[in-house]
Parts: structure tokens; sequence; C-alpha cells
């Protein structure tokens, strides 16, 4: 059981944090979805590498699938205008039915296309290898330090964005860096994990946060116990009942949340305010 276990599980634990972090300005930013539509786009890369016969395990691929991920920032980073009369979740779902229609045509093409459209959804984390956790770790601690050194700024774009105009800040490309370096963290995560999984993963724990606690390093610390939880206890109930790791998860997460929004009904409200680092 260890042997097959041991690095889905060190998977669920070192890397959910960076994803609990970002979840909480994706929520923020009341962009839900861009997490599972940029997702989609990493996903269409990585069928156009299938499609061309490239190894899906190799950096080409990695560079292709990024590349269709950096389009997409592009993209919403020019779409997120301060006033404009279509919502910005309306472009965000047309990338993402583009992204998945475009996966589908291309994977028609491929002998093996059925299969893959079924890991491009949910995944396998129980074949992950300890060169891709290592790997994915490497670059969410870049990431991470990226978001660290420029913290003020992604938290007031993300927080307060007006406040972010009014004190000159170049919004528009504090979007864009936020949405490459999104890209670089998704486009690691869904080649593991799969589309549903990383948006689980982004969104479920970032909601829970939010429910119980008001500032930011306790929305983070919830965030992370729930996504420890989830992780580790899906990978369990999919080894036990012999489920598909990923469905396993993403249901967890799932259940999860109702436990979680029920104990959050039961908590005083306090006033809404805008967390704080501390």
């Amino acid at each position: 059981m260890w042997d097959v276990m041991f690095w889905p599980i060190v998977a669920c634990v070192l890397l959910p944090w960076l994803l609990v972090y970002l979840g909480l300005h994706v929520v923020q930013r009341g962009i839900i979805f861009i997490d599972i539509a940029m997702a989609q786009m990493a996903s269409l890369g990585i069928c156009v590498a299938l499609l061309f016969r490239v190894d899906l395990q190799s950096p080409a691929t990695f560079a292709i699938a990024l590349s269709f991920t950096l389009i997409g920032a592009a993209i919403f980073s020019v779409t997120g205008k301060r006033t404009s009369q279509v919502p910005q979740e309306a472009v965000i779902g047309i990338a993402y039915v583009v992204a998945a229609a475009a996966a589908v045509l291309l994977l028609s093409r491929a002998a093996e296309g059925d299969e893959q459209i079924k890991q491009m959804l949910v995944g396998n984390i129980l074949l992950v290898t300890p060169l891709e956790v290592w790997k994915c770790f490497g670059l969410f601690a870049a990431v991470g330090v990226l978001h660290f050194i420029f913290r003020k700024n992604f938290l007031l774009v993300s927080y307060d964005r007006d406040g972010a105009y009014a004190k000159g800040l170049r919004v528009r490309w504090w979007d864009f860096f936020f949405y490459a370096a999104f890209g670089l963290v998704v486009t690691s995560f869904v080649r593991i994990a799969g589309v549903l999984l990383v948006f689980s993963y982004l969104i479920v724990p970032a909601v829970c946060g939010i429910n119980l606690a008001g500032s930011l390093s306790r929305r983070l610390l919830v965030g992370w116990f729930i996504a420890l939880i989830g992780g580790v206890g899906g990978l369990f109930f999919s080894f036990w009942w012999d489920l598909p790791s990923g469905a396993a998860i993403v249901c967890t997460f799932g259940a999860l949340l109702i436990v979680v929004s029920a104990i959050s009904v039961l908590i005083p409200k306090r006033p809404t305010q805008a967390p704080t680092e501390s």
C-alpha cells in the first residue's frame, strides 16, 4: 500500500499551499472559473503536443501548454476592464468552452483520444513520480517567492481594485503578471491532477477559509488544512474502494465544503472587512 501511496501523499502535502493562496485571490476577484479555464487551455496545449506525437513528459510539451495559458493570461488581463458592459466571467466561460471543444476535436484525431479526454479531466495522481513532485514543488516555490516580494501590489489589485487605480498602479500589467504566474502553476499541476482537481484545489479550500476566518493568514491556515484533509482523505478513499483518484478527491472536497458551510452557519458573523496579511 505505502509503495503506491507514498508519493501521491507527498504531492498532496507539499503542493496545495500555493493553490490555496491563489484561490483566495481568484475568489476575491470574483472570477471563479478562471482557474478551470486556464487549466483547460493548458490541457489544450497538451492535446496539441499529443497530436504531434511529442513526449508528454518532455519540456517541449510543457512549453506548448504554457504558451496556451499565457495566451489566456493576455486575454484575461485585457478584458478585465474597470467598467465594461460584458462581465469578465462571460469571456472566461467562452474561453473555457472553446478550449474544451478544441481539445475534443484534437483528441478525436488521436488513437488514444478517449483515454486522454478522461485523463485531461480527472488525471491520476496515484501515478505521480518523485521527479514530477519535486519539479512542481520547485516551480511553486519560485512563484510563491514572486508573490511574497510583490505581495502588497498583488493584494491591492485583488482586494481593493479602485485603491490600486487611485495609487497609480498599472492594474492591467499586474493582472497579466498574476495570470502569467497563475498559468505556470496551473500548467504544472494539471499534468499531474487533471482539470477538475485543479479547480477543486484552488476554489474549495479558499471558500472554506473565507467562510470560517476573517484575516488572510487565518484563511490560509483553514484552506491549507482543508486541502490536506481533502487530498489525503480522497486518496485513501480511492485506494480502499478502487475508485479513480481524481474524482474521489474532488468528491471529498465537495463533502468537506458542505460540512464547513454548515459549521459557518453556527458561527456568529463578524463585520465584513478586507483581509490583512496578519
